[in-house]
């Protein structure tokens, strides 16, 4: 199938995106995802007509809540392959690596690499844990060759990001997994921007903690899902209310997982948007989502190839992503313009300083795919770039 069938084949499902108004080609789904009516009316729903507490009411519409909420939590984790036991929700990602980097009893060394995000940097170095870096291949990936040469007995714990949020370099997380359990250590894979756009089984991937977060699967903002196979052996992060068994002024007891990570009146409507965000998901196929992106990537990326003022990053096979620099203009600058053209890009360091000094540059631009982008969107972002240099020529 040529690319333009396949892009012609592959429905056009804008019109469920309220918030792609006609004429505005947005390329920031890295960034955070637009939301389809389907979640936007379960929140609404959740909000006003179904709302009431969790867990603790003893009238019909807590509990009918409560039994949303704990659906909720069961339609997440089959998406994921996983338990609902193995579910927390958390505030996003951000707050799942904080949790596992605080709350795990053997805090030592931790292996990561050069393309991680902030939020899977600095949780760790606040933590105590001893950091590692693990370089890249030439191509942009994370270089399990030279994990494999770096992990020592003495790693505790090794956190790598699923697709890298710059890049889009995807790992091979079943090999990470294997150089990890050699040494005795545990693999925690950032998902934030694997799970919209790719297959993810977490048994099948052989890593101990999966984390992402909701607003870049379609779902609401301030929810996230930590999934772990080891979370009963995680002490508490938080303490207050619901996250308890028993408590007196001499000693507390706390609940089961993943209720003990859950504390304070939970994300309520949030869960059950980020249900209504993965049924939309579903609805249309990860495979197929993932091979459209692939398409977009490809031909953007081909396009680009052919102007001399473009360097590329990344590899050939990135997922959904693409960043790049052009020659005597900042990345702001082309940010700038290309929104006067009705073109959204990301531009920036884009929480990953340790990868820009490794790229040798200050910053990058970067267009990030979505279910809801056509060709016309790349067409529209080659337009503006034309633009770009013709002002800057």
């Amino acid at each position: 199938m040529s690319t333009a069938t396949a892009l012609r084949t592959f429905p056009d499902v804008r019109a469920d995106f309220p918030g792609l108004t006609p004429g505005w080609h947005y390329l920031d789904t890295a960034a955070t995802a637009q939301k389809p009516q389907a979640v936007i009316d379960a929140t609404v729903n959740a909000m006003g007509r179904d709302y009431a507490t969790v867990h603790r009411g003893v009238y019909a519409r807590s509990a009918d809540m409560t039994l949303a909420y704990e659906a909720a939590r069961r339609r997440i984790a089959g998406f994921i392959g996983a338990r609902e036991n193995d579910v927390a929700f958390v505030r996003g990602a951000t707050e799942a690596i904080n949790l596992v980097a605080y709350s795990h009893p053997k805090k030592g060394r931790v292996l990561l690499s050069v393309l991680e995000h902030h939020s899977n940097i600095v949780p760790w170095q606040l933590a105590g844990w001893q950091v590692d870096v693990c370089p890249l291949t030439a191509d942009g990936c994370i270089d399990l060759d030279a994990a494999e040469k770096l992990l020592t007995s003495e790693h505790n714990m090794v956190a790598f990001a699923h697709v890298s949020n710059v890049l889009g370099s995807p790992l091979d997380v079943a090999r990470a997994a294997e150089l990890a359990h050699r040494v005795g250590a545990e693999l925690l894979i950032d998902g934030c921007q694997a799970v919209p756009r790719l297959p993810v089984d977490v048994a099948a991937l052989g890593c101990h903690y999966y984390v992402f977060s909701g607003h870049k699967l379609y779902g609401p903002t301030g929810i996230g899902v930590l999934w772990s196979d080891k979370l009963d052996a995680l002490p508490p992060w938080q303490g207050g209310g619901s996250m308890i068994d028993r408590v007196t002024f001499e000693k507390t007891t706390y609940a089961p997982a993943p209720t003990r990570f859950e504390a304070g009146t939970p994300a309520i409507i949030e869960a059950i948007g980020l249900a209504a965000a993965v049924d939309y998901v579903e609805k249309v196929g990860i495979d197929a989502i993932h091979a459209h992106e692939c398409t977009l990537v490809g031909t953007l990326r081909e396009a680009l190839a052919r102007k001399n003022s473009i360097t590329l990053f990344g590899p050939e096979n990135s997922a959904g992503i693409v960043s790049f620099a052009m020659a005597g203009v900042h990345p702001h600058d082309i940010g700038t313009i290309l929104d006067e053209s009705g073109v959204a890009i990301r531009a920036g360091h884009h929480c990953a300083q340790p990868l820009m000094e490794h790229l040798g540059v200050p910053a990058t631009a970067r267009a990030s795919f979505g279910v809801y982008n056509k060709d016309d969107d790349v067409a529209a972002l080659i337009d503006g770039l034309a633009r770009v240099e013709r002002i800057f020529g």
